[in-house]
């Protein structure tokens, strides 16, 4: 195996010797990023297929959304556990087992032809994800210590992190109506060997810090528990039976009991999983409050948006997907090509508020839609206008994320940020869903059309979701400090 300065050409200071060494990282990023997008798209690409999974498999609508479900509580309750164990056992192999267990299941849910089947691989999956996206942003921060570089590779990151959904819409329509609901899954099996067979050529081992010092058994229990309880709470009891519901109260009691019970483990452990140091960074703290707060906003714009597309103006799949595109293209040019610069000029912190204001700005222009809206009145400039602010907010983000990060937790931090966008979203398709169906069958019973009630109900849900990204806004501007020469 090579050494890592020899792969990435640094010398011992860590400056680049010659531009292949330089490329070789890059090359890297590019790997790191294929397999990111894998997992990203398949949250995403899923939704689109559902109608026909349903049909296919004789799925009940409660029982459908566990083909979501499965995946999100596996993924959401594993992260954080997934990343301390790269900080010990070397990123590297806790990426490539995660790529391996997800290929596999993808290829059990593609042969899937049950409904306990297709659920069990499903949940699987989601661990697999779990174990390889906690870990990307940590190799990241390791590959590029120069804080311009970091910049640039955490703004590829971020765009396949953000506009991967879109992509998946896109993906999930054409798969679904050339081919068949199997072709979602099964398209995740060359990417993923060809990933794990460049990562092994690409990417240097690194040894981590070691897993004879003890690894917090009882913290990883604690805090998965209190994790994947969270997620099932919102996603299940709260979502069927109301958030003041006894079940619904039960369940978040037990969670917040085990999130109490891993917060006094870390006190106590010798080696804790996730060190308190980590939160007690103030950006750090404030960057995972952000992130919850605005991907509950968006997460619950792309779901909602989607139905208001198919139900209100009766878009088929493919044309879903091609109505988000826009986003995509423009987070894109963004994220790879001038964010880094414009936050270099004016600072992430302030790159990061200009971002969340445009995303807040679309929100509240989506409150505007209507049931006979056109796409290019109506549409078209939300996905504009959100594909801005997402590609200056979400890279400046992740910058402020890691960056207060040490190198021994890089890895607990790359998990938190990406177990706070989980459990972000989670909470906000709960909340979302949940007020817009109210709201349709208010106006429903008032006698509204159909299209006018569900149109009502996504409206009150749009500002609701404008409201948690302008308390993200709030958050960034009480809690995160301008970095060095960011005030001038």
């Amino acid at each position: 195996m090579l050494d890592t300065t020899e792969i990435f050409g640094l010398n011992e200071g860590g400056v680049a010797q010659d531009s292949s060494g330089d490329r070789s990282r890059w090359i890297a990023l590019v790997v790191l990023c294929t397999g990111m997008l894998m997992i990203v798209l398949d949250v995403t690409i899923v939704n689109v297929a559902l109608p026909s999974i349903q049909a296919d498999l004789k799925f009940s609508q409660a029982g459908l959304a566990w083909v979501v479900n499965a995946y999100l509580i596996a993924f959401g309750g594993l992260l954080l556990l997934a990343g301390r164990l790269g900080d010990l056992a070397g990123r590297r192999n806790i990426f490539l087992a995660g790529l391996g267990v997800f290929t596999a299941a993808s290829l059990l849910c593609g042969l899937a032809q049950t409904q306990w089947m297709l659920v069990g691989a499903r949940f699987v999956q989601g661990i697999g994800g779990a174990f390889t996206s906690a870990v990307i942003l940590g190799m990241i921060v390791m590959l590029f210590p120069e804080p311009r570089d970091m910049a640039r590779a955490i703004g590829v990151y971020a765009f396949v992190a953000s506009a991967g959904g879109a992509v998946g819409l896109l993906a999930g329509g054409i798969l679904t109506q050339l081919i068949n609901w199997h072709w979602i899954f099964f398209v995740n099996i060359p990417i993923g060997v060809a990933t794990a067979l460049l990562t092994v050529r690409v990417i240097p081992r690194d040894r981590g810090s070691g897993l004879g010092g003890g690894t917090d058994v009882a913290g990883a229990l604690l805090i998965t528990g209190a994790m994947m309880l969270t997620v099932f709470t919102i996603v299940k009891p709260a979502a069927e039976d109301g958030w003041l519901a006894a079940r619904t109260l039960a369940f978040g009691g037990v969670s917040l009991a085990l999130l109490a019970g891993f917060i006094g483990r870390q006190r106590a452990a010798r080696n804790p999983l996730m060190p308190l140091r980590v939160l007690a960074a103030r950006n750090i703290a404030g960057a995972n409050l952000i992130q919850l707060l605005s991907v509950a906003g968006m997460f619950g714009m792309f779901f909602l948006g989607s139905l208001y597309l198919r139900l209100v103006l009766g878009y088929s799949p493919l044309r879903i997907g091609l109505a988000f595109l826009p986003v995509t293209v423009m987070m894109g040019t963004l994220s790879v090509r001038y964010t880094e610069r414009i936050s270099e000029r004016f600072g992430a912190r302030a790159t990061l508020i200009a971002g969340l204001v445009l995303i807040a700005g679309a929100l509240a222009l989506f409150t505007q839609a209507s049931p006979g809206g056109g796409y290019a009145t109506r549409i078209l400039p939300v996905t504009l206008l959100m594909g801005t602010g997402a590609g200056l907010a979400f890279p400046a983000l992740m910058t402020v994320a890691m960056a207060g990060a040490t190198p021994a937790d890089a890895g607990v931090a790359s998990g938190l940020v990406n177990t706070t966008a989980q459990v972000g979203g989670a909470l906000g398709l709960a909340v979302l869903a949940t007020v817009s169906a109210g709201r349709t069958s208010t106006l429903a019973a008032r006698g509204l059309s159909v299209p006018d009630a569900l149109t009502g109900g996504y409206h009150l849900a749009f500002w609701i979701a404008a409201g948690l990204v302008a308390a993200a806004i709030a958050a960034a501007g009480v809690m995160l400090r301008p970095q060095r020469g960011e005030a001038r």
